[in-house]
């Protein structure tokens, strides 16, 4: 069997598979929602990160499931970005991971048995980092490589954190660098320099567990992970779940580092210009706003960061012990105001 790029058996890969934001409010524009169930406390109502069921007094179980095409060719790398990405909506509901299955679907005849146990293997990597199994899962002959989990988790219901739940007064804080689109979509074209792929894999593969901490916190108000929507694309879903206007400093997001050198050059993918002309006119940008600097802030990112509101006041404190906890480019980007829901960029 000749060895193919696992890349070039996918047409996209990644978080940059996802359906464009518009895309998604005409598919379930007439679906009702998933009330009344008393113990349903969070369900397809919104645009959060995971459904959350309430067991009793003290316990809440959350579900998600996150699987995508591959964005590396490493089928180890591959399989890791995947669990991580995955186990990013239990976290940032503010819970804690318990267990997880497996979602597989391979092109057979197309790939090698040991890549397929590679990209399994990776998955049970960060699993075993997060301290959970991989209990069992589901495989399917597809056309395209696909991997990911369904994940299950636990947290007590003081401590679920929607992305509904943003203050005017709050302050933003990101806990991870954007840039992951980028940096894949020159990867694709075989460009991306090693430094360059070095710093992906580091970002795309540190478990955002930090959210089950800050769930913890009262002056935590809403968290949400920035996945394939881009920053703009969360931050916005933030800002019309909470009933609020999200005020974002372009200059203090923190970027990958030669994110704008790829960006200039083009590498650009077709997600970023999908989710733009998803926002409508809930976004405003600076009419002087390079295109380079839009198209980073609409990139869809794959196990991205945590997007946190919470109180100004202790907003450098909530920063510098996130930043301890290993997310060194965590940065306070903007700003909770009211006014109608939507986002202003300076």
């Amino acid at each position: 069997m000749t060895c193919t790029r696992l890349t070039e058996l996918a047409h996209g890969g990644g978080c940059g598979c996802k359906l464009a934001p518009s895309v998604l409010q005409q598919l379930l524009a007439d679906k009702p929602a998933a009330m009344p169930f008393a113990q349903l406390l969070v369900g397809n109502e919104s645009s959060d990160d995971a459904a959350v069921w309430q067991v009793d007094e003290n316990t809440c179980v959350i579900a998600t499931t996150d699987f995508f095409m591959p964005v590396v060719d490493d089928p180890h790398d591959f399989g890791r970005i995947a669990a991580a990405n995955a186990l990013s909506d239990v976290y940032a509901m503010g819970g804690k991971p318990i267990m997880a299955l497996a979602i597989l679907g391979m092109p057979l005849g197309k790939i090698e048995i040991d890549t397929v146990r590679a990209i399994l293997a990776g998955g049970e990597a960060i699993c075993a980092e997060a301290g959970i199994p991989v209990a069992g899962g589901h495989s399917i002959d597809s056309a395209e490589p696909i991997y990911g989990l369904a994940a299950i988790g636990l947290c007590s219901p003081s401590n679920v954190r929607r992305n509904t739940g943003a203050r005017p007064g709050d302050v933003l804080i990101l806990t991870k660098a954007i840039g992951v689109g980028v940096y894949s979509a020159a990867f694709k074209k075989q460009v991306l320099p090693t430094d360059a792929y070095d710093e992906l894999i580091a970002s795309t593969t540190l478990l955002n567990r930090v959210g089950h901490e800050l769930g913890k916190l009262d002056e935590v108000h809403a968290i949400t992970d920035v996945t394939g929507f881009g920053l703009l694309g969360h931050a916005l879903e933030m800002a019309r779940g909470s009933g609020v206007r999200i005020a974002i400093d372009e200059a203090r997001v923190p970027f990958f580092h030669q994110a704008k050198a790829l960006a200039e050059a083009g590498f650009i993918t077709g997600a970023s210009k999908r989710n733009w002309d998803s926002y409508g006119e809930g976004v405003t940008l600076p009419g002087e706003l390079p295109p380079w600097r839009r198209d980073l802030l609409t990139d869809p990112q794959t196990s991205g960061g945590l997007l946190v509101a919470c109180q100004a006041e202790r907003a450098v404190a909530l920063r510098d012990m996130i930043e301890a906890a290993g997310y060194a480019r965590a940065s306070i980007i903007g700003s909770v105001m009211t006014g109608s829901p939507g986002i202003e960029v300076s």
